[in-house]
């Protein structure tokens, strides 16, 4: 099957930085979509960003706005997540996910078919 498995959240400060990492293995990750996508507290997942395979184009949600930026590199098989200017209404789990063998990102998380474990970022105030 395949593994995805996120690192580097924590605890930081508004207007911190932080690089979250998911590390894909055991499938060929590498020909689809890899997203972010985000859950607080009482809330849906939400879409993040979303890198889609050879050609690199990126997607992010309105939120956003400039502060993020996914990466992937195939040669570690990962995929990261540079949150700059990082505000309190950020706090939440972010997940890794998967859409294998999909050029086109989704938004909405059912589209996705592999999910990891969730890294917990919290921005205090």
């Amino acid at each position: 099957q395949g593994q995805l498995v996120e690192s580097g959240g924590g605890l930081v400060q508004a207007g911190d930085s932080l690089r979250l990492s998911c590390e894909a293995s055991g499938r060929r990750f590498d020909r689809g979509v890899m997203a972010w996508f985000r859950q607080a507290p009482g809330k849906e997942r939400e879409f993040v960003a979303a890198i889609t395979p050879f050609n690199f184009k990126t997607y992010y949600g309105d939120f956003v706005a400039g502060r993020f930026t996914i990466s992937r590199d195939y040669i570690k098989g990962t995929v990261d997540l540079q949150m700059n200017s990082l505000k309190p209404e950020d706090t939440a789990v972010y997940f890794c996910a998967a859409k294998p063998g999909s050029w086109f990102p989704g938004l909405l998380a059912n589209e996705y078919d592999f999910w990891g474990q969730g890294t917990q970022v919290t921005v205090s105030s």
